[in-house]
């Protein structure tokens, strides 16, 4: 029986067994991983596996049993164990299976490339990341070079009628260099990873690019404490769709913890802002044409010229906030659905980087942000952070050991992208400018 064949089986017999309704997830899959360091193969493994997990609803009352078997002789056991906790847990009155259902659309988002390398293949690239760090001068060492493999197969059935299966591949490759010694030891990264093996960065262009980042924070020092423009590098600028994309979850909205509850249909970012939730975006990593529910996706439209025009939600916190699901539901299979961005990105600017960066006289340019975060019902904003002065236009000496502050809503309200936007992560932004920022350091 095929895994889609085996999971209606499970659905039947808990409807055999007493369940209203129900549905079921199995995530299967496997992974080889490889590093090098100091030339040498440090580690190689491989791991397969699968779980399947089982939701029953005995009216508005739910349970969730889960396993790491597919062994269909367990599942009349299985199933009769969901429907007993569910008996005697108290009714969830949001509770139930997504009314939007349908069946899953056919598409090609060209999500599995068909292609598993060997661990040979994988070796050979960290090797030639790891000598590619290796042969910048004034790199002292490496904390080595990693690449990766990994194919998933999810599969949905519900009671509902849908049955929906995706296999999606990735593929990595990243390394780590240290530049100084002493107490005056830097180290820097860089990586890539896509779902197709042919989209990889070159695995000598990572090791190059993380050498030379180690490199240019060496001798770093701790500035005064200021307010100043501060200029989050496309590496870190992606954290402030985070906080955004936290408030803006159907979760948090629906139990008013978030601090943008109320502002649907609001101005929250400056005029020129949009910022785009893509399901369907080919070869996306977080692509998909339906979500954890069954629901069909469709690229929405968040911020619209600086308007907030959507929350993310699964069918629980539509049904709290009067609304209907937006395909956002994601899910394991120990744990019910819950709201979830897909492929978020906000639109480029029209300045370049250098453009962005022209008239501050005396700023910060982050490239690393540490720990804190922002209050989600305030709007209190604290990183710790690290990277560079800007003097004059122009990036300076680097910097470490500081703190930046500010508050979510005013950052949001004033911040300016510019044109380098890059695909490379399931959250995307450009380099993004935020004027008015405390810079706590010495």
């Amino acid at each position: 029986m095929s895994h889609m064949d085996l999971l209606g089986d499970l659905i039947a017999r808990a409807r055999k067994a007493g369940a209203d309704a129900a549905d079921a997830v199995l995530v299967a899959g496997s992974s080889l991983s490889v590093s090098r360091r100091d030339g040498q193969t440090e580690q190689l493994e491989r791991a397969e596996g699968q779980d399947l997990g089982l939701r029953v609803f005995v009216g508005q009352q739910a349970a969730i049993v889960s396993a790491t078997s597919i062994d269909p002789n367990g599942f009349d056991r299985l199933a009769e164990r969901a429907v007993a906790m569910a008996r005697v847990v108290p009714a969830d009155p949001y509770g139930g299976l997504a009314e939007a259902m349908s069946p899953p659309e056919m598409g090609d988002l060209e999500l599995d490339d068909g292609h598993e390398p060997d661990a040979t293949t994988l070796l050979g690239r960290a090797e030639m990341a790891e000598q590619a760090a290796r042969s910048v001068s004034g790199i002292t060492n490496t904390e080595g070079a990693e690449a990766g493999f990994s194919r998933t197969e999810i599969v949905l059935v519900t009671s509902a009628g849908f049955a929906g299966r995706v296999l999606r591949s990735g593929h990595s490759i990243s390394a780590t260099a240290l530049a100084g010694s002493g107490t005056d030891m830097q180290r820097d990264y860089d990586y890539s990873s896509k779902v197709y093996f042919s989209d990889l960065d070159d695995p000598e262009t990572i090791g190059l690019s993380a050498a030379h980042r180690a490199l240019a924070r060496l001798g770093p020092v701790r500035p005064k404490t200021a307010v100043v423009p501060v200029v989050f590098d496309p590496r870190v600028s992606t954290s402030l769709l985070g906080h955004f994309l936290g408030a803006i979850n159907g979760g948090a909205v629906a139990r008013g913890t978030s601090l943008l509850k109320d502002r649907m249909g609001q101005a929250v970012f400056g005029a020129g802002i949009t910022i785009i939730d893509d399901p369907r975006r080919v070869r996306g990593s977080r692509s998909r044409l339906f979500d954890g529910e069954g629901v069909a996706t469709r690229t929405r439209t968040l911020i619209e010229g600086g308007v907030l025009q959507t929350w993310l939600l699964d069918s629980r916190s539509a049904r709290q906030l009067g609304l209907v699901s937006t395909g956002n539901a994601a899910r394991g299979t120990g744990g019910p659905p819950s709201p979830s961005s897909t492929n978020v990105y906000m639109q480029a600017g029209t300045l370049t980087p250098a453009q962005l960066m022209a008239d501050i006289r005396e700023g910060l340019y982050v490239t690393e942000l540490l720990g804190g975060g922002m209050n989600g019902i305030t709007g209190d904003y604290s990183r710790g952070a690290a990277g560079f002065m800007i003097r004059d236009g122009v990036i300076a000496e680097p910097v470490a050991e500081i703190t930046i502050a500010g508050n979510g809503l005013e950052m949001f309200a004033n911040l300016v992208p510019a044109n380098d936007l890059v695909f490379r992560r399931g959250t995307d932004a450009p380099t993004i400018r935020v004027d008015g920022l405390t810079m706590a350091g010495g």
